[in-house]
């Protein structure tokens, strides 16, 4: 299956940023896709919020979901997108949406590892996710969804391989400063290798965020990528047949003598 990575620079208007992943939607299928997956925080970036940032949650997030879900089914494209999901708390969730082809809401994802690092601390607005690793099936591809702060965990991503899963989806929003683009592209790239699976990143392009969308294979070879144009989509053809080639020489997973079990540990 073709899987796309869009890359753009949501605004503080929930509208205005799904006019502009149908736009992408549209590009993508254009290309032969299956699936495109968005950045974190397409629904709205939280520091361009006009008002209260809850209330914003509260407002918008069933209309995200469901604006997604007509978006995946006029364009016919499995789509994987962020945003923000009420907790009933006053910290919302940092949520993943996987919608089919035809609108069903597939799974959702919480944020699981929150960016308190380099002097900046999610966790003080965001509540940490507690519903634990998530898989789905779109055409065919195993794909696992993690967001952003999640990729400099490898636990988790071995913990998606040991689920059989084809694709690890990121979508993230990577902020700017020393050394972060070399650690983007290559904790990438060693979490494809290291579990011989395909990587598809979609990043936030801003003022603050890097951008870098890229699409790797099993041996971590960009196949496709961006780097900071504010808008655009790249397409790659996702196949199994790629992972069985390098697992043939490199059997990693099989070689292995530790196992990883991680359990989820919900804060109150």
């Amino acid at each position: 299956m073709k899987v796309s990575v869009g890359q753009f620079h949501p605004s503080g208007v929930m509208d205005g940023n799904i006019a502009t992943m149908r736009r992408l939607a549209e590009d993508a299928k254009a290309d032969g896709a299956g699936l495109v997956i968005f950045p974190e925080e397409s629904m709205f970036t939280v520091g361009l919020v006009e008002g209260d940032f809850i209330e914003a949650v509260d407002e918008n997030w069933s209309k995200f979901v469901q604006q997604l879900s007509f978006v995946a089914s006029e364009v016919q494209i499995a789509i994987v997108a962020g945003g923000y999901e009420s907790s009933g708390e006053d910290r919302p969730y940092n949520t993943l949406v996987v919608v089919d082809d035809e609108g069903r809401i597939v799974d959702t994802y919480r944020k699981l590892h929150l960016y308190d690092a380099f002097s900046y601390q999610e966790s003080k607005r965001i509540k940490p996710g507690d519903n634990g690793i998530k898989t789905v099936n779109i055409g065919g591809l195993n794909v696992g969804v993690m967001t952003c702060y999640d990729i400099r965990f490898p636990e988790l991503a071995r913990a998606m391989a040991d689920k059989g899963v084809d694709l690890i989806a990121v979508a993230a929003a990577w902020f700017k400063g020393d050394h972060k683009i070399e650690h983007w592209e290559s904790i990438l790239k060693v979490r494809a290798i290291e579990n011989t699976v395909w990587v598809a990143a979609a990043g936030t392009s801003s003022e603050h965020c890097i951008g870098h969308s890229v699409v790797l294979d099993p041996m971590g070879v960009p196949h496709a990528y961006l780097n900071d144009e504010p808008e655009g989509i790249v397409t790659v053809d996702v196949t199994k047949r790629r992972i069985d080639e390098v697992r043939e020489f490199l059997p990693v997973l099989k070689n292995r003598r530790l196992e990883t079990s991680p359990t989820i540990v919900e804060s109150h």
